[in-house]
C-alpha cells in the first residue's frame, strides 16, 4: 500500500488473492457464526463445511466487522504511507459493514471516502478493479470514487438459486418475497437492483433458469467490452460449463472470472447458486430486463 491512494474493501468482492496482491488491495473480512463459533470468511471456514451446515439446517448467520477492524486497517494503510484512503463496500442495504467504515473514518488518520457501491461479489470486486486502476495511474481520491462509480454503474448481477429458504432465513430476500408462495413450483431467477435483491423471472426447471440466466447475462453484456465473472456454490461443473458458454456467446468479452463464494453470501443464499456479473469497461453495456411482474 505505498501508492498516494490506497483501495480498501471487504471480503465480499470476492477478488482473487494475486489481483488484490498486484493491485495493492486490502479487504476486511465479514465474519460468519456457526453455533457458537465466529470465524472470519476467507481464512478459517470452507464453504464444504458450510454447505454440510446449511442442508442439516445448523444456524449460520453473518457480521459486519467492527469499527475497530477499520480503523487498524486505515491506520495501516496510512502508515505505509497512504495520502488519502478509498474504502469500498458491499451495499449498505444488504450489510452494515459502510456503516462501520463509516464510523471509523471520522478518527482515520488520512482522509478517508467510504463508498456504498450498491454491490456484492465481484460486481464490487470491479468496482475495487477500477478505483485501484485509477490509483495507480497517479489519480486522486476523487478520482478513484469516480472510477468506481462509474463501473457501478455499468455493472449488473443476475442470480439462479435452487431455493429461496435461505434468503428468507437470513432476511435477504426483499421483493423475492412475493416469489415464496410459488417457490415450489418454480426456479427463481434474481437481480440485484438498487442494492437489494429483487425478483427477475420465474422459470419452471433448473435447466430452464440456467439456460435463462445465460442469455439473461449475453443480453446484458450485447456488443459492449465488458468483462464477466460466473459464481457459485458447491456447483463447480455448472459454473465451468456457463463460462465455456458466455465465451462464445458474449464476442466483447475481455476478462472472465469462475470462482466460488465465500461463506458470507453463500450463507443467505444456500449450495447451488449460480450468479453471474456483468461489467462494462466503458459505459454501460446492453440493455438489461426489467424485473419480473
Amino acid at each position: 500500500m505505498s501508492r498516494h491512494v490506497a483501495i480498501v474493501t471487504d471480503s465480499t468482492a470476492y477478488l482473487p488473492a494475486r489481483t488484490m496482491e498486484r493491485h495493492g488491495i486490502t479487504a476486511v473480512p465479514l465474519t460468519v457464526v456457526l453455533g457458537d463459533r465466529a470465524l472470519e470468511e476467507g481464512t478459517e471456514f470452507s464453504t464444504r463445511s458450510l454447505a454440510q451446515a446449511l442442508q442439516k439446517r445448523r444456524p449460520v448467520t453473518t457480521s459486519r466487522p467492527g469499527p475497530e477492524v477499520f480503523a487498524a486497517t486505515y491506520r495501516r494503510a496510512a502508515e505505509a504511507g497512504a495520502a488519502g484512503i478509498v474504502s469500498l463496500h458491499l451495499s449498505a442495504e444488504l450489510s452494515g459493514t459502510y456503516d462501520a467504515a463509516v464510523v471509523a473514518a471520522r478518527e482515520a488518520p488520512v482522509p478517508v471516502r467510504v463508498v456504498d457501491t450498491g454491490m456484492i461479489a465481484m460486481a464490487l470486486g470491479f468496482c475495487a478493479l477500477a478505483a485501484a486502476e485509477a490509483a495507480e495511474a497517479g489519480g486522486t481520491v476523487d478520482d478513484a470514487v469516480t472510477a468506481a462509480e462509474k463501473r457501478a454503474a455499468g455493472t449488473a448481477a443476475y442470480f439462479y438459486v435452487d431455493t429461496l429458504d435461505y434468503l428468507r432465513r437470513g432476511g435477504r430476500i426483499g421483493a423475492a418475497q412475493a416469489l415464496l408462495g410459488s417457490a415450489l413450483a418454480v426456479k427463481p431467477l434474481l437481480q440485484l437492483a438498487g442494492g437489494r435483491i429483487e425478483p427477475l423471472e420465474k422459470v419452471r426447471t433448473a435447466s430452464k433458469a440456467i439456460a435463462r440466466l445465460e442469455e439473461i447475462a449475453a443480453e446484458r453484456a450485447g456488443g459492449a467490452e465488458v468483462d464477466i465473472a460466473v459464481h457459485h456454490l458447491t456447483a463447480p461443473e455448472r459454473a465451468s460449463a456457463l463460462a465455456d458458454r458466455l465465451k462464445v456467446r458474449v464476442p466483447g468479452l475481455t476478462e472472465l472470472h469462475v470462482s466460488e463464494v465465500g461463506a458470507v453470501i453463500g450463507a443467505h443464499t444456500g449450495p447451488g447458486l449460480l450468479g453471474v456479473v456483468v461489467s462494462a469497461r466503458r459505459g454501460g453495456g446492453g440493455t438489461a430486463p426489467g424485473p419480473y411482474g
